[in-house]
């Protein structure tokens, strides 16, 4: 009939969704056969097109595959790195050969160390995110942050550019070409500022700026200090030796010394009596002294000079440290040597006790050692007393060998202060586990306080408003 409902089948495609409108067909046969012809082009169109969609998916490599591949280059340059760079050294003379493998590891152990606290750092905000902190509103971030992949992205080709550079600088050297060795860490160096302060909108360009405009309140502390202000100035603490051979690398590159032994000798300028060394190694501990007394500025709290005389600290260890190439050496011995391990002992039990008590606020103290001080148990590792047990016991002794790496007397001992550095990095690694957590429970009981207060004021409002209508 003209204007009636048009009944279809139960497994007829036109049935619309339960709760839709009825569909209501106005004309007759011709019509309902033109829409069912149109409908059937329509799913053969779908056919057509989903068939070529599934053999272009068939054409593409799996995600799994490409890793591999990926994986696979990666190995192979491994190991051709290591087989150049072996075979290079190899070449050169036994009595050069130690002053030369010296030289090429002050100029590029900086950026590898560089290079493994970017990786940790992709670690960190990967259990983060796992662990559901908000590291995006503890660190104040933009939408457009970092996530872990993309550090670990940076950090890849970090890892791969810095030893190619190795590998051609040694290889360059030992086959005569001394002029386009020296160029390797010169032309590393240069790319790697070039990025950071490139102005155009490639290679992360907010993260690298937020990364610059950080440093730059660091060295300056004109305004008041955030939560990624002393996080960041905490980090940089743990690589003042980096620091320090970044300035030697540097001194060498200014005064052409690079590809050659004469830096070695005590006299040069940027030999291992230099001054600069001891003066860049208590930097980032002065920035976080002026940080403290910026904070004490700001909030008239106690704790933050308590915590700047923490930082003060680390001047004597550094400077007593420096005296032995500028004293005779019976002065050293008698005098200077038990002042400088006095401080160290000193500046390594006080950080310790500071990083348990007031950057982590451990909740196993008041379990295992009957401190009377209970708090809310760690997020990412449940109250696990093991993992307690561990830092406290691993950061005591990192704590204690950290002296070793920032002393200037014992700079000769590049691998063993490299091997020392390393295990400061991881000390600060796990450290940002706990004090990032610590930060954002503390966020949270300010809301939870800030919300109490809201609701005892609206039902104040409340009982108020009840008590003007029965009056």
């Amino acid at each position: 009939m003209f204007g009636g409902l048009a009944t279809a089948p139960v497994n007829s495609p036109h049935l619309r969704k339960s709760g839709s409108r009825a569909v209501v067909s106005d004309f007759g046969d011709e019509v309902g056969n033109d829409v069912e012809e149109d409908f059937l082009q329509t799913e053969a169109n779908g056919v057509k097109n989903s068939s070529t969609t599934m053999s272009t998916v068939d054409i593409m490599p799996s995600p799994v595959l490409l890793w591999r591949f990926k994986v696979l280059l990666f190995f192979i340059w491994g190991f051709i790195c290591c087989k150049v760079g072996w075979d290079s050294v190899m070449r050169m003379s036994a009595d050069l050969r130690d002053l030369f493998l010296y030289e090429a590891f002050l100029y590029y152990n900086p950026l590898l160390l560089v290079t493994m606290m970017v990786w940790l750092w992709g670690v960190n905000l990967w259990v983060f995110a796992q662990s559901n902190v908000n590291y995006v509103k503890i660190f104040d971030l933009d939408q457009d942050h970092l996530t872990h992949r993309e550090v670990w992205k940076c950090a890849t080709w970090m890892t791969i550019i810095v030893p190619t550079s190795m590998t051609a600088y040694l290889y360059l050297y030992s086959h005569g070409e001394v002029s386009l060795a020296a160029s390797q860490p010169v032309l590393l160096y240069i790319a790697v500022a070039m990025i950071l302060i490139f102005p155009f909108d490639i290679f992360y360009l907010s993260s690298r700026y937020y990364l610059l405009r950080t440093l730059w309140r660091i060295v300056l502390p004109l305004q008041a200090i955030s939560f990624s202000d002393f996080f960041l100035a905490d980090i940089l603490t743990s690589m003042a030796k980096v620091f320090s051979d970044l300035e030697r690398s540097v001194c060498r590159m200014v005064h052409r010394q690079v590809a050659t032994i004469a830096w070695f000798e005590a006299d040069s300028v940027c030999g291992s009596h230099s001054v600069a060394i001891p003066l860049v190694l208590v930097l980032p501990y002065l920035f976080r002294l002026f940080q403290c007394l910026r904070q004490y500025k700001d909030t008239r709290e106690k704790t933050a000079l308590f915590n700047a005389l923490k930082y003060s600290t680390a001047v004597p260890v550094i400077f007593l440290s420096a005296l032995k190439y500028h004293v005779l050496p019976g002065s050293w011995t008698n005098f200077y040597r038990p002042l400088w391990l006095l401080s160290s002992v000193l500046n390594s039990l006080y950080s310790f006790y500071w990083d348990i008590t007031r950057d982590w606020d451990l909740s196993c103290f008041t379990r295992i050692f009957k401190f009377n001080r209970p708090h809310l148990c760690s997020y990412l590792f449940h109250g696990r007393r093991w993992v307690y047990v561990w830092v406290i016991g691993s950061n005591l002794i990192l704590r204690c060998t950290w002296t070793y790496k920032l002393s200037a007397h014992l700079r000769h001992n590049y691998l063993t202060v490299f091997a020392i550095t390393v295990l400061e990095m991881l000390r600060r690694f796990q450290w940002a586990f706990f004090r990032v957590e610590n930060e954002w429970n503390k966020m949270n009981s300010k809301s939870n306080i800030q919300l109490s207060e809201k609701d005892n004021t609206n039902e104040e409002a409340k009982s108020l408003i009840s008590n003007d209508h029965n009056v």
